[in-house]
């Protein structure tokens, strides 16, 4: 593993060097916590300085040194000193010899871990601080005795002394990526800042440990962790030194927190000597956190826990959590997530007796999306005489923890003991499910449907016909989907959950029909039913979501997926491993960049969810078609060929009510690779099909993909009675009508726009469009726009050209159709004389840069000048700034 990179940290850093460099003259001091990056951030800023202006001593003082005069700064005074100086001369001496080796620069004292040098060296430093040619920067550890002298350097103003605190989430996934050349997925990336609480020396030998152990591996160039972590014993005694020699009492503090934090400070104190907690506190081994009304006491750090759990024998550990299970039992189960502490502390502890409570615990645990956890209760359950209830539950948690051939064997276990209505409807529902998603079994929709018929039970037949709705919705069965399931919403027998699943699938119908205002209200009241559902269909949630994300990136909602990307599911779904939920999540957040223009974020994440969804037989080829989306944006035909192939390989039939997405990638492949006939004629095939599919909110984006093709005049759908066909905007123009929102009439403008070759039409759709935030939308008109001015030699192609450079400076790397009708047809000598012409060089120096003669250098210009459509050096580089490929990285 290589040397760990400098990720973050910008304002610090920049703050060390204007310390340095500054009109003040004051000096700079960074105080932390061990491993916060002090050193590191030290060592860089130095590392900065141009030695010829500054006179730059580095010192490293430590425990060793700290006990000799002037140890701390013997790498920088000379071996021998003058015999018979007092104290005092001896400092002067020492300023002295500095000032003499300065030269006249400026000098610069960087000293890490400035608390532990001896007093006369402090002395020294405080005594060169004062010079006015001379600053003093370095690090201090919290927690530490501080030298007099080096304390007074900030109580005197000559330093400034800044707290650096840990690195944020952003930071450390830099960081990770940084150091394992390659992005790691979000949740893991998460995790590890969570256990780190970002510290990038823990943050280290985390991976470290995770590597040495092979728990981090790579999938679609995508690192992943396990969770499964074997401490290192580097770690471990990092660890151990920070905890230090407890005493009985106070280890007894630290490990009953470590087994069940958060622990309430009452009920800790009914454990323990209160007078431990306190010495435990002052030490800083736990911190009290207050919740509502509650005092909870945690761990100061999340690896104390790591350490002390790892270190605790096992009979002692199963004494502690029984302990801490009896202790809560006394009490009373009085918050929402009690009962689930209890069950696994009872569970872990070997003590736990009660089925029903592994079953509840269970429940509670896949209710808030911890599949793992709620995959252990539940067998526990079942191993415990749990029967029925268990292995439906067990099942049902296997399916989303992609296990679906465990979850058959499982409910085929039990199906001797159905002996009721009920039971049969939600063995049948449970194992439709495993059949249909899990294993990929269409045949399973005519099962239910047949099954459904020999139940006698309304609200048990309510509940078949609602799985039976959703599965048709699909496989594209859309008329039977939508009066299934109309026709459990008509049923007063139904329950909540059946209800709100058929409510789901008309949600999602309702979206790729571009009806979004009825499919917003449908999706509220899902929402609004939540806490009646969750406890028997937690999973219904997914179809919720799936039906609001179609909505919102079919209405164009940024800002919408924005939301839901940040909601509780989200962050409850990230930390409980609920993969099917965090892949289809992180493939939202992929469509929104893309849009956005941030092609490097859209490609990271759409790989992200490609990772995460590698075992999925459900939005597996989603996240390929999305990353295939994502290439072909970037001008990566070959990238984008390679996804495209694999969301074909992992397109599960089931999901046929994907495809519009899937087929949408595949054109834009063709276009990536320049078969712009290959990707129209592809699309028109789709907007047919979409319309006979009635998926008018779908079809509104092919046809729009097609006029970004600038293909708004192609003739589209049927033959007309006068015997004629739609054109393109024709059809944008009449669905702006029937589909809801503000987006199908934009649309439509663009592309009347661009069939009436109306250049200031096509820049106020850009403007709107970047309002939007679709910037790749509006770098699309904007491009289109300049193309026809160009034509024209338009005056206004200047302030054209500059509207879609400030575009185009919102964008990372992009190419598409649209952009590349700028790109002239220049030889590879003209661009390298119209660059430097740009840059302000002049022919004679262009000419001796390229070998050319004068006269053949104004050659090149003319021709340029004459393609581009340009007059002089100031219009073409105002010309170049507004190609992809020129200023801010965009490539063509």
């Amino acid at each position: 593993m290589s040397r760990w990179d400098f990720v973050g940290r910008t304002d610090e850093l920049n703050r060390l060097l204007s310390a340095v460099g500054g009109p003040e003259g004051r000096g700079l001091l960074f105080s932390g916590s061990a491993g916060v990056g002090k050193s590191r951030l030290l060592r860089e800023g130095v590392a900065t300085l141009p030695t010829d202006r500054y006179a730059i001593w580095s010192v490293s003082a430590s425990a060793t040194t700290a006990a000799l005069p002037f140890g701390g700064l013997v790498q920088v005074l000379p071996g021998e000193q003058p015999p018979g100086l007092s104290p005092a001369g001896v400092l002067r001496w020492a300023v002295d010899v500095l000032q003499e080796e300065a030269a006249g620069r400026p000098i610069v004292l960087a000293i890490d871990d400035a608390h532990l040098l001896d007093p006369p060296s402090a002395a020294l430093v405080h005594l060169i601080a004062r010079a006015e040619n001379a600053t003093v920067i370095g690090t201090l550890r919290n927690g530490e005795q501080i030298p007099l002298p080096i304390r007074a350097l900030w109580t005197d103003d000559l330093v400034e002394l800044v707290e650096l605190g840990p690195l944020g989430p952003a930071d450390t996934t830099g960081l990770l990526a940084a150091i394992l050349d390659a992005p790691v997925d979000a949740g893991s990336a998460e995790r590890l800042f969570r256990l780190s609480a970002g510290n990038p020396l823990l943050l280290r030998e985390l991976v470290l440990a995770a590597v040495g152990g092979g728990e981090l591996t790579r999938t679609y160039g995508i690192w992943q962790w396990t969770g499964r972590l074997e401490l290192a014993p580097s770690l471990t005694d990092l660890i151990d030194v920070r905890i230090g020699q407890l005493t009985p009492g106070v280890r007894s503090v630290v490990e009953l927190v470590a087994f069940g934090e958060p622990l309430g400070l009452q009920l800790l104190e009914q454990a323990v000597d209160p007078a431990d907690v306190e010495t435990a506190e002052e030490r800083g081994l736990i911190s009290l956190v207050r919740d509502d009304r509650r005092l909870d006491v945690r761990l100061a750090h999340p690896l104390y826990g790591e350490v002390m759990r790892r270190q605790c024998p096992v009979s002692r550990t199963r004494r502690l959590q029984a302990t801490l299970a009896e202790l809560l039992e006394q009490v009373g189960k009085r918050r929402r997530d009690d009962l689930l502490r209890v069950a696994v502390w009872r569970l872990d502890s070997g003590t736990a007796q009660d089925p029903a409570l592994l079953l509840d615990a269970a429940a509670q645990a896949f209710g808030r999306y911890d599949v793992p956890l709620a995959t252990r209760l539940a067998r526990a359950a079942l191993e415990a005489d749990g029967g029925f209830d268990a292995a439906e539950l067990l099942a049902t948690i296997l399916m989303f923890g992609d296990r679906p051939d465990e979850a058959i064997r499982v409910l085929d276990a039990v199906a001797g003991e159905i002996r009721s209505d009920g039971r049969r409807s939600r063995w049948l529902t449970v194992r439709g499910m495993v059949s249909y998603w899990g294993l990929s079994h269409e045949s399973t929709v005519e099962e239910i449907a047949a099954r459904a018929e020999e139940l006698t039970d309304p609200t048990d037949r309510a509940r078949m016909r609602a799985f039976e709705a959703i599965m048709r919705l699909h496989r594209m069965d859309t008329p039977a989907a939508l009066r299934l399931a109309q026709a459990v919403l008509d049923r007063p027998a139904s329950s909540v959950a059946a209800r709100e699943l058929a409510r789901c699938t008309i949600a999602h119908l309702h979206a790729a029909q571009g009806r979004y205002r009825r499919s917003t209200t449908a999706i509220a009241r899902v929402q609004a039913e939540a806490a009646r559902w969750r406890g028997d269909m937690p999973y219904l949630q997914l179809a919720m979501e799936l039906a609001r994300g179609t909505r919102l990136t079919l209405s164009g909602d940024l800002a919408g997926i924005d939301a839901i990307v940040a909601d509780e599911f989200a962050d409850l779904a990230g930390a409980g491993d609920f993969r099917l939920g965090t892949g289809y999540l992180a493939i939202l957040r992929a469509y929104a960049a893309r849009l956005r223009g941030q092609s490097d974020e859209a490609l990271k994440t759409s790989l992200d969810a490609c990772a995460v969804l590698a075992t999925s037989r459900v939005y597996a080829g989603l996240a390929h078609a999305e990353r295939a989306q994502a290439a072909a944006l970037r001008g990566d035909p070959a990238h984008a060929a390679e996804a495209m192939a694999e969301a074909d390989r992992t397109h599960s039939p089931g999901m046929a009510v994907l495809y519009p997405w899937l087929e949408q990638a595949r054109s834009a492949v063709y276009a990536a690779g320049g078969d712009l006939a290959g990707a129209t004629k592809h699309l028109c095939a789709l907007a047919d099909r979409l319309r006979e599919d009635g998926l008018a909110g779908h079809e509104v984006l092919v046809l729009f993909d097609l006029v970004r093709l600038d293909q708004a005049a192609a003739p589209v759908g049927p033959t007309c009675t006068d015997g004629g066909r739609r054109t393109v905007a024709q059809r944008l123009a009449d669905l702006s009508e029937r589909v809801d929102g503000a987006l199908p009439p934009l649309l439509a403008r663009y592309a009347r726009a661009a069939v009436e070759d109306s250049p200031a039409e096509l820049l106020a759709v850009a403007d709107d469009f970047a309002a939007r935030d679709l910037v790749v939308f509006a770098v699309e008109a904007a491009a289109l726009a300049l193309h026809r001015l160009g034509r024209r030699r338009a005056a206004s192609t200047a302030a054209a050209r500059d509207r879609l450079a400030a575009l185009l400076g919102r964008c990372d790397q992009i190419s598409t159709p649209a952009l590349r009708l700028l790109q002239p047809a220049l030889t590879d000598r003209e661009w390298e004389v119209a660059r430097l012409a740009a840059d302000g060089a002049t022919s004679p120096a262009i000419a001796d840069r390229l070998y050319l003669s004068t006269r053949t250098v104004e050659n090149h210009l003319q021709r340029v000048y004459s393609k581009l459509g340009v007059a002089g050096r100031t219009e073409l580089r105002a010309a170049l700034r507004s190609m992809p490929g020129h200023d801010g990285g965009n490539s063509g």
